[in-house]
C-alpha cells in the first residue's frame, strides 16, 4: 500500500520539478538538428530585443507559418512547420522567459 503512493508521489514531483521551458520546449526540440540556443541567436538577430523576440516568437507559436519561421529554408523543407500551439498565453509566457533568461546574451558578456 505503501510504495503505490510513494510512486505516485515520485511521479508527481517529477512532472512538477520541471518548469515550463522544460516541460513544454526541451522534450519536442531535443529531436531536432539544431539547438534552442542557436534558434535563439536567429530571433535575436531578426527581432533584435527582449520585447520583439518574445512576442515574435509568440506569434509564432500561436500562428505558425514558413512565411514568418526565422529558419532556413532549407530546415523547413527538411523538419516542416511546427504544429500551432495547445499552450495558454500564461504558458507562453512562462517558457518565454525562462528561454529570454537562459540565452540572453545582454549583461553576460564582459
Amino acid at each position: 500500500m505503501v510504495k503505490p503512493i510513494i510512486l505516485c508521489f515520485g511521479l508527481v514531483s517529477c512532472v512538477f520539478a520541471q518548469n515550463a521551458y522544460e516541460r513544454h520546449c526541451v522534450e519536442c526540440h531535443k529531436e531536432l538538428p539544431t539547438s534552442l540556443q542557436r534558434m535563439f541567436m536567429r530571433y535575436l538577430l531578426v527581432y533584435s530585443g527582449e520585447e520583439n523576440v518574445k512576442a515574435g516568437m509568440k506569434h509564432y507559436l500561436k500562428y505558425p507559418l514558413k512565411e514568418i519561421s526565422v529558419m532556413s529554408d532549407l530546415f523547413i523543407d527538411t523538419y516542416g512547420i511546427k504544429e500551432k500551439t495547445k499552450l495558454s498565453d500564461s504558458e507562453i509566457d512562462e517558457a518565454l522567459d525562462i528561454y529570454w533568461d537562459k540565452y540572453k546574451v545582454f549583461n553576460k558578456l564582459k
